[in-house]
């Protein structure tokens, strides 16, 4: 049995093989002996500014080195990483950090013109920023590489024995309410759930995974432990902004892996649509929501013969709960598949009671990659977290062969080129506009993105709206994924006799304005 945390791997793996490839960059190559040396300095660094067990540490660091030895620095050191991506609006950002109240934060300088913004953030006393040099308030400051290095020797200290169970990690996923809800992992989940998607996916050293993900995302965390359990390797490519540039990449670092949410597919299906995989290619993977069925089918083809795995996961459950056999992807088109090694999943009614093969419930998971839940939200931990198992909140159903196949979503939370969008947060924004009476937003399917959000909001009485300055206004608080992409301004929003707000009739109201959706 593996140690039950993803920092004892990688020191067990940089002893019997440390000039083997770990972390990799286009402009940065680091073995796993130099990446357990980075993380051991990092690690005694963090001890040495008087770090205590349980402390969390703010990790918002773009896609890197850095960012991956900051958080496995922080959990061998026995604290917990708290990760948020920096390119979060100073709203989001805010939130988190009352919610963290970090001590100490790892940051980077491109960031600091918006971190300046968040309140609370006075309260750090030491910070780690890559990239450039600059005072950060009252903290203390030290310079940290791209590559994960500190600028000064430190001199490698015992490290204490982490308990598997104790909070190692929070990622943050937005809520059903205006703020972003942290939820809060185990190293013993973030170890069996890479256990688990490592043996389906039949990892070895020899694997290599290209990650165009953010590492802020539970997918894309979820690439890098997996590879770590195997002794394989990741390359982190940010380039994805010119696909053909990370095709070419694929084959030049002979990755044998590729992992995508459904707009990845449709940017490399529609910018580079000749595509045939390189040969080094050995296997896919798909999460983050459904993805179009064109598309899937243009994905067997283009990448054949590597196999494409179709998965289904919620941070909630560290990432992963099911995925879809490749072998069988015709006959059990538009399954989520069946259980990942270690979990059970079942279709639940309201009481609790398992349901039949195809009447539809609530998806429920147990098993070891299950959360320990949320930070500082006992209501919604309540609701999701019962009895050691996960309520998904979404609607399901199992059919004779075991198989499961999701009906739609019960919560309200959109999916944005892989971003976890909440539509209350940017109702909150609009209606805190003056001039606005109201709003709704609601999410509209999209090729590219799978989902996008769209808005229908009420004027007061004799007042003049903008939509190009709410717009920007959701941008500046929330970020350029959560901006709507189609505006409406309506006199009334559609409601039932109850008075509760019709989102099905908001999104076809909107629809029906924007030729590039149709009616829905």
């Amino acid at each position: 049995m593996k140690p039950e945390a993803p920092h004892l791997w990688l020191f067990e793996h940089a002893k019997r093989q440390p000039d083997a490839p770990a972390l990799d960059t286009p402009g940065e190559r680091v073995s796993y002996g130099a990446l357990a040396q980075r993380v051991r300095a990092l690690a005694s660094s963090l001890l040495d500014a008087g770090l205590e067990k349980g402390e969390r540490v703010l990790v918002a660091l773009p896609a890197s080195p850095a960012a991956a030895i900051a958080a496995l620095a922080v959990q061998a050191a026995g604290g917990c990483a708290a990760e948020v991506s920096p390119a979060s609006g100073p709203r989001i950002l805010a939130a988190v950090v009352a919610q963290v109240r970090p001590r100490r934060a790892f940051l980077h300088a491109r960031n600091l013109a918006t971190w300046r913004l968040v309140p609370g953030l006075e309260a750090l006393e030491q910070a780690w920023l890559v990239g450039g040099e600059a005072a950060l308030g009252k903290a203390s400051v030290e310079p940290l590489s791209e590559g994960g290095e500190l600028a000064g020797a430190v001199a490698a200290r015992p490290l204490p024995c982490v308990n598997a169970e104790q909070p190692a990690l929070i990622l943050f996923t937005s809520g059903s309410t205006s703020a972003p809800r942290g939820v809060v992992l185990s190293a013993r989940n973030l170890a069996s759930n890479a256990r688990a998607i490592a043996t389906y996916l039949r990892l070895d050293a020899a694997d290599r995974a290209m990650l165009v993900l953010p590492l802020t995302y539970a997918y894309g965390r979820s690439v890098l432990h997996s590879h770590l359990c195997a002794g394989g390797s990741v390359f982190l490519d940010d380039r994805f902004m010119y696909p053909r540039v990370v095709v070419e990449a694929l084959a030049e670092e002979r990755c044998t892996n590729f992992s995508g949410v459904p707009a990845t597919y449709e940017l490399l299906r529609r910018a580079v649509p000749e595509l045939r995989a390189p040969t080094c290619l050995r296997k896919l993977t798909q999460a983050g929501g459904a993805m179009a069925r064109d598309t899937t089918r243009w994905v067997r083809t283009a990448f054949a013969p590597a196999p494409l795995y179709v998965m289904y996961g919620q941070t909630e459950a560290t990432a992963r709960l099911s995925y879809l056999p490749p072998e069988h992807a015709s006959a059990k088109e538009g399954s989520i598949g069946i259980a990942i090694p270690g979990t059970e999943l079942r279709v639940l009614d309201a009481e609790g009671r398992e349901l039949p093969a195809g009447e539809v419930g609530e998806l429920v998971a147990r098993g070891p990659g299950v959360a320990l839940g949320y930070l500082n939200a006992p209501e919604e931990q309540a609701r999701a977290f019962r009895e050691g198992a996960l309520w998904t909140g979404d609607l399901a159903y199992r059919d004779a062969g075991g198989f499961f196949f999701l009906v739609e979503r019960a919560k309200e939370i959109l999916k944005v080129a892989g971003h976890r969008v909440s539509p209350a947060q940017i109702e909150a924004v609009l209606a805190g506009e003056p001039g606005v009476l109201e709003a709704a937003v609601v999410g509209l399917p999209d090729p590219v993105e799978g989902e996008v959000p769209a808005a229908a909001v009420v004027a007061g009485p004799g007042c003049e709206v903008s939509p190009e300055a709410l717009r920007r206004r959701c941008r500046e608080l929330l970020g350029p994924v959560s901006v709507p992409r189609v505006l409406l301004l309506v006199e009334a929003l559609p409601r039932s006799e109850v008075g509760k707000v019709l989102r099905r009739d908001v999104a076809r109201l909107i629809a029906a304005s924007a030729p590039r959706w149709g009616a829905a």
